[in-house]
């Protein structure tokens, strides 16, 4: 890598790490290609970014932004998981890492906040950013539906007091 391939490598991972809502650190324990794309993939599907980089360029990229607590996790073949959900890329990871044992979590960061493998395990377990909001709105929809179920249970049960007059004058 010349000088300009280094410094657009800083950008791009700065630019990683600027819009990140949590990041993940992963050890290659001698991957295959295969895995590695099939990690890549299911990352990519997780609405996550990943990206192998220099240890010593990922460290200069995370100077001065809130993931410089990481700094210690390059160290050997790392890669980066990143996503603007929290918890997204810490479930895509979490998930692969349970069919191989050639991938370690080494750690993560959810902005200034530095979390070990098994911060990043309980992170993965928590529901994502679009399961919470499916469930706000559940909550916020309960009442009304039962309100509306109230407001029409009176005239069901009118409806059935006439039906069932009707029928014993009918009989």
């Amino acid at each position: 890598m010349d000088r300009s391939q280094k410094a657009d490598a800083v950008a791009f991972l700065s630019g990683i790490f600027a819009e990140a809502g949590a990041v993940v650190i992963t050890r290659n324990l001698g991957m295959t290609v295969a895995q590695s794309t099939a990690l890549r993939i299911k990352i990519r599907e997780a609405g996550a970014t990943s990206k192998v980089a220099k240890n010593s360029l990922a460290k200069l990229a995370i100077a001065g932004t809130d993931y410089e607590g990481l700094v210690d996790f390059f160290d050997g073949p790392t890669a980066i998981a990143a996503s603007s959900d929290p918890v997204a890329a810490a479930k895509a990871v979490i998930e692969f890492a349970k069919t191989t044992d050639k991938i370690e979590i080494v750690g993560g960061s959810m902005g200034k906040h530095v979390l070990n493998a098994d911060g990043v395990k309980a992170l993965a377990s928590m529901p994502s950013l679009d399961e919470m909001r499916g469930t706000l709105i559940g909550l916020i929809q309960a009442p009304a539906t039962k309100i509306a179920q109230l407001t029409t249970a009176p005239a069901a049960k009118l409806a059935r007091v006439f039906s069932a007059y009707a029928e014993k004058e009918a009989a």
